[in-house]
């Protein structure tokens, strides 16, 4: 992973000693809320429903042992002893008081780590595939890329101050784990026709009130392009993209607007006096250089099919289930890949406290030569272990409640912090996801209804993503009343699909049950073996419909 040097180290100790002053005026009464307020932002500080939150950058998910135990030692210190983890691979502590913020940023800069530009209408935190550098299908690992997309991006003069927010997502394999169409710019590496390798550039998706999937403005850019093509969108956007209005102000509308090809066009003129400048080719060398971060580590010798592993599949059903659910593989012989389900039936998604992370963090030391990864699916990663520690690494995950083998079903639940914290929510999600995680823990019911996505959203905002969610629940009010609309058809992966509204929202008495009566009916309706997805696309909406509504 990639490792801070001395100017690093000294950047961000001039910016906790800044963000110390600007604490210190607001907190003296010199510096009004209104002129703190874009300060904070900028340092990753956000005002909630009940309390500040810290939004704690991990970029493209990837987390030392040490990083994950200084997340948990300042969650310890200076929250209430946990932390969420979200959709963009950060982590929020949802409790910091505003005279603490400097010192628990000061903590994190001690490992490399910092909340800058997780907040603003800036580039925000580059994520990644949580398999990057380990997954079998991958083509080259896509973190070289997101963090030099990080170290051009940060404090760049000209994309400080954007119309609105800006997300970039990356990916080196076939199967998006990264959700790349439903980001301002998502990249997907390739290769062309001589077996180079370059980047298919997706730009204009999103979520929010008007939901749309990124186009396909550039099928292979060289690698050594990246940067100046990267500078010629964004400059596009900020001199044409709305600042009139803040529900219209995305660069997806500005495609939407004047048309991909419009778009295509704008870029490929911008790109070209982009290059003439020649002022952003990327150097060879620091290219080099911040690959060599990423170098494969050394495993030791592993063998691919533990005679001991074999055994305890065996005769135990449950480790069986485990394994087959919650492991991936690997690239390299004799190791998998270990997801920790962060989603056990009646927990909040994607909380971890304090004596969890430790925990995963020794787990990381023991089992994975102490890295782990935060999935965008609110779930944390192990990415390099051997098979024949799965064992140990399984009563680990059994010990702190992380074992459920549920990645990929349907209490794996992606969901906001909602009208729990949030001050934007109408809403609550957790007690819903906790309510429907509960309806469903019967883990030969879970598995029997198969692969299936549920995400949750507190707000039209979309942070918990349900528009792509196979199914998602957008919560509403209505005259003081929590109701949740309900939709069906989405997907994040490579047939990325906004889902699709099948009727009045529902009750918050009533959501699990009208859950559970979809549900129903898909395995009333599939064929053998038919993913959800692909009944829902053969059978349309209408049976789905009369049976969520039959109650009513």
């Amino acid at each position: 992973m990639y490792r801070y040097d001395d100017f690093d180290r000294a950047f961000l100790e001039e910016r906790v000693a800044q963000f110390r002053d600007q604490v210190s005026r607001r907190l003296s009464g010199e510096l009004s809320e209104d002129e703190f307020k874009p300060l904070r932002l900028m340092n990753g500080l956000y005002l909630q429903l009940h309390a500040y939150m810290l939004r704690i950058a991990v970029p493209y998910g990837t987390l030392s042992s040490a990083q994950m135990r200084r997340l948990a030692e300042v969650a310890r210190r200076f929250d209430r002893g946990y932390g969420h983890f979200t959709t963009r691979q950060n982590i929020q502590l949802n409790w910091i008081r505003l005279e603490d913020a400097p010192d628990a940023i000061a903590a994190l800069a001690e490992v490399d780590m910092h909340a800058i530009q997780t907040s603003g209408n800036c580039i925000r935190n580059v994520t990644a595939d949580q398999y990057a550098g380990v997954a079998a299908d991958e083509i080259e690992d896509p973190r070289v890329w997101a963090e030099i997309i990080r170290q051009w991006s940060t404090l760049h003069p000209e994309f400080t101050f954007l119309p609105r927010k800006f997300k970039i997502a990356v990916t080196g394999a076939e199967l998006d784990r990264a959700a790349i169409r439903v980001h301002d710019i998502g990249l997907r590496m390739r290769r062309d026709a001589a077996g180079a390798v370059g980047f298919e550039v997706v730009v204009g998706g999103g979520l929010g009130r008007t939901p749309l999937v990124g186009k396909t403005i550039r099928e292979f850019l060289p690698k050594a392009q990246l940067l100046a093509y990267l500078e010629a969108v964004l400059r596009v956007y900020n001199a044409l993209g709305r600042r009139d209005n803040i529900y219209k102000a995305r660069i997806k509308i500005l495609v939407h607007d004047v048309g991909v090809e419009t778009m295509r066009a704008m870029v490929e003129e911008e790109f070209a006096a982009v290059r003439t400048e020649g002022a952003i080719a990327l150097d060879p060398d620091l290219v080099a250089t911040i690959t060599g971060h990423f170098a494969p580590p050394a495993y030791p010798p592993a063998p691919e099919a533990p005679a001991e592993v074999a055994v305890l599949e065996g005769v135990d059903r449950a480790f069986a289930r485990w394994r087959r659910t919650n492991t991936a593989p690997h690239r390299e012989p004799g190791y998998v890949i270990v997801n920790l389900s962060l989603k056990p039936a009646g927990r909040p998604p994607g909380d971890a406290t304090s004596a969890e992370m430790e925990a995963v963090a020794d787990m990381a030391d023991r089992f994975s030569l102490g890295e782990i990864r935060v999935a965008h699916e609110q779930n944390l990663v192990l990415p390099h272990v051997r098979q024949a520690d799965l064992p140990g690494v399984w009563e680990a995950a059994k010990a702190i409640g992380f074992a459920t083998p549920n990645i990929g079903y349907l209490t794996d639940i992606i969901a906001c912090p909602g009208m729990d914290y949030c001050a934007l929510a109408t809403a609550r999600s957790i007690p819903v996801a906790q309510r429907i995680s509960e309806r469903f823990r019967d883990l030969d019911r879970l598995h029997d209804i198969g692969g299936l996505r549920l995400n949750i959203s507190g707000c039209i905002n979309a942070c918990g993503h349900h528009h792509v969610g196979h199914i998602g629940l957008l919560g509403v009010d209505k005259n003081g009343e929590e109701f949740y609309q309900i939709t069906v058809g989405g997907s994040a992966e490579e047939e990325t699909a906004i889902g699709r509204i099948i009727g009045p929202a529902v009750s918050s008495a009533d959501v699990v049950d009208a859950v559970e009566r979809l549900v129903e009916a898909y395995v009333d309706l599939r064929r053998p073996g038919e993913p959800f997805l692909d009944a829902w696309r053969r059978i349309g909406p209408v049976p789905f419909k009369e049976r969520v509504y039959a109650a009513g």
